[in-house]
């Protein structure tokens, strides 16, 4: 049986092998551990991508909408994040994942100032970190499991190959400053980079 087009397009840009690698998935479960952990009612997913948490989100009988600047994708709603389409306190968390670093780093703050007023409450975002990592853990039985990780201090100029326009820990993008900025438009509740997932930094954000 021959798939539609568009579901065609679909699985070459977010296949099992060149999109959902090890990593993603583990970003995936923290995606979906935040947002259960707040308990919302309403969610907005930006960016459609492999559907992986938005069905899972489904499954826990959230009422989960998604945005997207790619109308192939068939989201909820055809539009930017700077500029979307939805009445103030609209979505009680909204996710946005690995989706700003798309957008040059002067709409950072535009990008934040529409989360903030979309949603009512909390917002899960993650973005992109670049750095070696170093990872160590220890396990021995009947102890917890003991993990460190830190980066290489290694800041290159960052290049853009038609994907990202910036990434924290490139020149000019050090998690200080990203910090700052977000703070502007809200308290950060909590920021972790996963263990197994260095190149994806979490904030998990309220109004």
């Amino acid at each position: 049986m021959l798939l539609p087009k568009k579901l065609l397009l679909m699985n070459k840009l977010y296949n099992f092998f060149q999109y959902d690698y090890q990593e993603r998935w583990i970003s995936y479960w923290h995606q979906i551990d935040e947002i259960l952990k707040l308990r919302p009612r309403t969610v907005l997913e930006i960016g459609v991508g492999s559907r992986t948490v938005l069905d899972y989100l489904k499954k826990e009988r959230l009422e989960v909408k998604t945005l997207d600047v790619d109308k192939k994708l068939k989201p909820d709603f055809v539009a930017n994040v700077l500029d979307m389409p939805l009445a103030n306190s609209s979505f009680d968390v909204i996710l946005c994942a690995e989706v700003l670093e798309h957008l040059p780093f002067d709409k950072f703050k535009p990008c934040l100032r529409e989360l903030k007023r979309v949603s009512s409450k909390n917002v899960v975002l993650s973005l992109p970190h670049f750095g070696p990592p170093i990872k160590i853990s220890f396990k021995a039985p009947f102890i917890e499991e003991i993990k460190i990780a830190f980066k290489i201090p290694y800041h290159p100029q960052h290049q853009f190959h038609g994907e990202h326009y910036w990434e924290i820990g490139k020149k000019g993008y050090n998690s200080r400053k990203i910090r700052k900025i977000i703070s502007r438009y809200f308290k950060i509740k909590k920021e972790f980079i996963p263990f197994e997932s260095q190149y994806h930094h979490f904030y998990i954000l309220e109004k």
